[in-house]
């Protein structure tokens, strides 16, 4: 089992096949751009590849507990709606200049270990600033693409899925689908054939804005929100016409209700929480949270430090994370809800601060008064975010079918009716 779920058991040798530990994915110990030379074909960094980077969690099972856990995560799939393989270099001062060049590492090893059969990732597009100082460029988006595609082809722990038949070979093949994604619209500027650009390089989720606005519609950290753009309903229009998902987490509360209201499909929130336990512009109100489910859609709770916090537990932990999913469930039903942790590898505070004027960062968090954690307890992760999240269901006695919604199957049902193969 893994350092984040503890239990009151030992697992017997002869079941310690890679297939029977919490759905592990097959791993042959390839790192990032291995088949280049470090200081010769890219600059080398040092970068925190530790999978056990903070103090474990545990969540103390027992062995009935866990016996079910590991059961869901073999017999059921394990979607995350957001989570990354991007990995912090563990020089702060270096990770402005880390993410200006081409070659940022994925951490095969530790998505391996996750045990998630399928992430929506955008590659973190958002912090990749390869041709402009403020990201979120064309130029920038197509490079770190292209390249990361290239790293990808060189390994055997993920593969690039474009269908909703070929996030259903995962685990059966013991990879980890990654359906690829944008963190906002930004880069499509005012071309509206950029979006079947972007579709026939593999986008099949973008979000609409990211905190501020664009051409399409406000972000959620403007003080005031116009909605979405005549340029937004096309582009909304468009995206429905190529089986393209749509995503909201950063946009503004009226922005949002545009585009659930203009778009034929279901709209998803692939990473936030309820603003109703924590006040902040990150969080998304009731009414929204509310018309999203009504349209079909689904809600990923996010776990990224100093997001969903909650007035009972200031400090970001497994706890306050799971009281907004719980919040969240009880609004709009289980059917409605799943989970996007949104979590890397390495410091992911220190990204949020180097990135903090460009992006707007703090702002997005404003609202509430609270001591910054320096990571979320139990959820540090892509390797033990989704297994404690869910670990916690177990614990909380859901019965088997409500957490296989949550851990996956209500996200592949709306997907299989978006994504045409």
């Amino acid at each position: 089992m893994e350092r984040s779920i503890a239990t009151k058991r030992t697992i017997p040798e002869e079941r310690k096949s890679s297939e029977e530990l919490m759905n592990e994915k097959q791993y042959d110990g390839y790192q990032s751009f291995s088949y280049l030379t470090e200081n010769q074909d890219f600059e080398k960094y040092d970068l925190a590849t530790e999978v056990n980077r903070v103090e474990p969690y545990s969540l103390e099972l027992t062995e009935d507990e866990a016996q079910k856990l590991e059961t869901i995560f073999m017999k059921h799939p394990i979607v995350s709606l957001r989570d990354h393989g991007f990995i912090v270099p563990t020089n702060n001062e270096d990770i402005l200049s880390y993410c200006s060049q081409l070659h940022t590492a994925f951490h095969y090893e530790g998505i391996a270990k996750s045990g998630i059969d399928v992430i929506i990732e955008n590659f973190m597009d958002g912090i990749s600033i390869i041709n402009s100082k403020y990201g979120l460029k064309w130029d920038d988006v197509i490079y770190l693409l292209g390249i990361r595609y290239a790293d990808i082809q060189k390994q055997n722990t993920v593969f690039l899925a474009s269908s909703y038949e070929e996030l259903k070979k995962a685990k059966r093949q013991r990879k980890t689908a990654i359906l690829p994604s944008l963190e906002a619209a930004n880069i499509l500027e005012n071309e509206i054939d950029r979006v079947d650009i972007l579709y026939g390089l593999g986008i099949r989720c973008m979000g609409i804005t990211y905190n501020h606005s664009n051409t399409l519609g406000s972000g959620l950290s403007e003080k005031k929100d116009g909605g979405l753009t005549d340029f937004g309903h096309r582009v909304i229009e468009r995206m429905n016409k190529l089986g393209m998902m749509i995503d909201i987490s950063h946009c503004g509360d009226q922005t949002s209700l545009d585009v659930i209201e203009a778009s034929r499909d279901p709209v998803f929130i692939t990473h936030a929480g309820a603003r109703t336990l924590w006040n902040t512009p990150r969080m998304k109100p009731d009414d929204l949270l509310q018309a999203c489910a009504e349209k079909g859609g689904i809600i990923g709770i996010c776990a990224a430090p100093n997001t969903t916090l909650t007035k009972r537990s200031p400090t970001h932990s497994l706890q306050s994370v799971m009281e907004h999913f719980e919040y969240i469930k009880d609004l709009v039903g289980i059917d409605h809800v799943g989970f996007g942790p949104d979590t890397f590898f390495g410091d992911h505070v220190a990204l949020q601060h180097a990135f903090d004027t460009m992006l707007s960062i703090s702002k997005s968090h404003g609202g509430e008064t609270f001591d910054e954690s320096s990571y979320v307890e139990g959820a540090e992760n892509p390797t033990e975010a989704m297994k404690n999240m869910i670990g916690w269901m177990v614990k909380h006695n859901y019965s088997t079918k409500d957490i296989a919604k949550v851990a996956g199957r209500n996200t592949m049902n709306v997907m299989k009716t978006i994504l045409k193969d």
